[in-house]
């Protein structure tokens, strides 16, 4: 993945490769201000939450440089800005996160010129994109040290490079063990109604050379149950700060079906996935999204018409099902609480 570019900014335009094309075409979509990246993340342009973050820190820079010719609109501008780009996706705890860190540098700028505050928002995006992938590699390190040599790992969703600043964070393990000399390879559950497993996952895998299986969400039992699968990563849009994870819809199942069958099921997730102010994750909000993603995939509609859906993107998975949580600091182990807030403070 060292050759492709999950979002880049050039000549004053972030550009994100448009997932929702992904495995047929590869092409980026230009975004000019806040409005337009906040409509990327929305439609899934982008996606993944590390990758979800440093869209939005570039967002607000992207807008700082088009108020920039209008001083007098900035303070306005920006507000609207953050607001714009908050609204865009609920559960991502790190688009939040990169939010109010791009707002701290904006509120320690009072009474510079326009062209200055510019600067120094674009700076701290880039310094965000930049530390989300050494944060990734750090994570693929502490992980790779839990892979052992012949495993069979799978994984739901996509969290890898597509989904972060490069590397990935579940698929940043895998990568790393394969880079450790393990001989490994992945199970991708194609990861309903969305197909992130199928597009994404499988993509990037065969990218990279690694073996790869693909199969249907309600396969994964059955794989589980015949002994053919030796330990599950998966990523995460937020953590609560008991260790409840939030992360793509049928994650809850797979952490059940580990437990009955005494696999390990692991979290990789930065530390910037952590929401301290949700105690649990009971108190994480469950984006829903339009039934069309239920009901058919592109042109091609498979349910009937009028037919009632509901579509959450995301479930959460009790703290007591997670093995660990993989962060840039180490793996956490149980009790995550305390754990959560040691590794915080370091």
């Amino acid at each position: 993945m060292a050759s492709v570019e999950t979002l880049r900014l050039r000549e004053g335009v972030l550009e994100l490769i448009d997932q929702r094309l992904l495995p047929q075409r590869l092409e980026y979509v230009a975004c000019h201000n806040a409005a337009e990246t906040a409509r990327a993340i929305r439609d899934m342009v982008v996606r993944g939450a590390p990758a979800i973050g440093c869209a939005a820190a570039y967002g607000i820079a992207l807008e700082a440089a088009v108020l920039a010719g209008d001083p007098k609109s900035l303070e306005h501008g920006l507000e609207a800005a953050f607001e714009v780009l908050r609204s865009s996706r609920p559960t991502a705890v790190n688009l939040f996160w990169a939010l109010e860190r791009m707002r701290q540098v904006w509120t320690a700028l009072e009474g510079v010129g326009a062209a200055a505050i510019t600067r120094k928002l674009t700076a701290e995006a880039e310094a965000i994109h930049r530390e989300d992938l050494e944060v990734n590699l750090a994570i693929g390190r502490h992980g790779a040290a839990l892979v052992a040599d012949g495993a069979r790992i799978m994984t739901h969703c996509n969290a890898g490079a597509l989904a972060t600043a490069g590397h990935g964070t579940a698929l940043g393990v895998i990568r790393s063990a394969r880079d450790a000399g393990k001989r490994i390879s992945v199970i991708a559950n194609e990861t309903r109604p969305y197909l992130q497993g199928a597009r994404l996952t499988a993509w990037e895998m065969m990218q990279e050379r690694i073996p790869v299986t693909l199969v249907t969400d309600n396969m994964a039992g059955h794989l589980i149950a015949r002994g053919e699968v030796d330990m599950i990563v998966v990523g995460a849009d937020r953590v609560a700060a008991n260790g409840d994870t939030a992360n793509k819809i049928g994650t809850y199942t797979l952490a059940v079906l580990a437990a009955r069958h005494g696999i390990p099921f692991y979290v990789a997730a930065p530390l910037s996935t952590i929401d301290l102010d949700t105690p649990s994750g009971a108190g994480i909000p469950i984006e829903e999204r339009d039934a069309s993603e239920v009901t058919g995939y592109r042109d091609l509609r498979w349910a009937p018409d009028g037919v009632r859906v509901f579509n959450p993107a995301f479930d959460v998975t009790p703290n007591k099902y997670i093995s660990g949580i993989i962060t840039e600091v180490g793996v956490l182990r149980k009790p995550f609480a305390k754990a959560i807030r040691k590794a915080l403070q370091t």
